[in-house]
């Protein structure tokens, strides 16, 4: 089966400004990347659908979703925060984004693929149940992980997060339920400022130092979160894809460079083999230098593809 690539030109209509570093490039970058490798041939190419508000109310408060709806604007720029706006375009590429995660989910237990990319944007770990936050919206992962609980019916489902930004949203959201494992590192300290202090026994968190380099996270990866996954069994691994730890990154200060991602996702793609049939679906959060970003996500693609 081939891995499946999700994307939609709505998630590139989405943008808070030129100097904002959360940009359309960053989906150009990686599908020009996809092209110049020879990789865009062996994946099945998907218009990622809209989310339904039942896909959405899993995870969001009615309140929090009318009012990202509510303030949505005609022109220019409404500020959540001074890092975090929305354009006109913002909540459809939101939908489409989150519904990539859920149709992947979908084609993924359904049998037609047996890994998938979602190369969507905005982002959505740092997105809380009522709070949009760090360029994030709609908690992408968590409303793919809790389709594939609630919807699917699956009893053990891992989150994965290698962004250099903790997932404080999806934490948010699963903290404390037995069913979701959810392993991640993280540069600390460094926003959103969360998860290093006494988490819920579900959230394997490790916060690591700046200038983390890829031998001390490849340990990491081998003695913490593995045993915890071959513990937890999971049934499907979803990923929260973020690629601003690379060296080249300005938008944190760790060391990683293309070869750690493919290596971690390898070992992903050895536990999924081990427990879920082989089960991944990966979806798109950090990641700012353009270059990095792209060669990136191909070295994780790959890895998923197994070629």
């Amino acid at each position: 089966m081939e891995t499946m690539y999700l994307t939609h030109p709505a998630c590139r209509l989405h943008e808070m400004g030129s100097w904002h570093p959360e940009s359309p490039q960053r989906l150009d970058a990686i599908s020009d990347q996809l092209l110049a490798s020879g990789l865009m041939p062996y994946l099945d190419d998907r218009q990622a659908p809209q989310a339904s508000r039942h896909d959405l109310l899993r995870v969001h408060t009615v309140q929090y979703l009318n009012s990202l709806r509510e303030n949505t604007p005609d022109q220019g720029y409404f500020p959540i925060d001074p890092d975090t706006l929305m354009n006109p375009h913002t909540y459809e590429a939101a939908l489409h984004a989150a519904g990539a995660g859920v149709a992947a989910v979908d084609a993924v237990l359904g049998g037609e693929a047996r890994t998938a990319f979602c190369a969507v944007r905005p982002p959505g770990h740092h997105a809380c149940r009522s709070q949009a936050m760090g360029f994030c919206f709609l908690n992408n992962i968590a409303i793919a992980a809790q389709h594939a609980l609630d919807f699917h019916g699956l009893a053990r489902v891992a989150i994965i997060d290698f962004d250099v930004h903790h997932g404080n949203g999806t934490e948010d959201v699963f903290a404390g339920d037995e069913r979701v494992l959810m392993c991640s590192f993280f540069q600390h300290p460094f926003f959103p400022n969360s998860g290093a202090d006494h988490p819920a026994a579900n959230m394997l968190n490790v916060p690591v130092p700046a200038y983390t380099a890829g031998a001390a996270v490849r340990a990491i990866v081998t003695d913490t979160w593995l045993p915890r996954l071959e513990a937890h069994r999971p049934e499907l691994i979803l990923v929260s894809a973020g690629f601003d730890a690379h060296r080249e990154d300005d938008m944190g200060q760790m060391g990683l460079v293309e070869a750690d991602y493919a290596w971690i996702t390898e070992r992903l793609v050895e536990v999924a083999d081990r427990h879920c049939q082989g089960r991944i679906v990966s979806t798109l959060e950090g990641g700012y230098n353009l270059s990095a970003l792209g060669r990136s996500v191909v070295a994780h693609i790959r890895a998923l593809a197994k070629l």
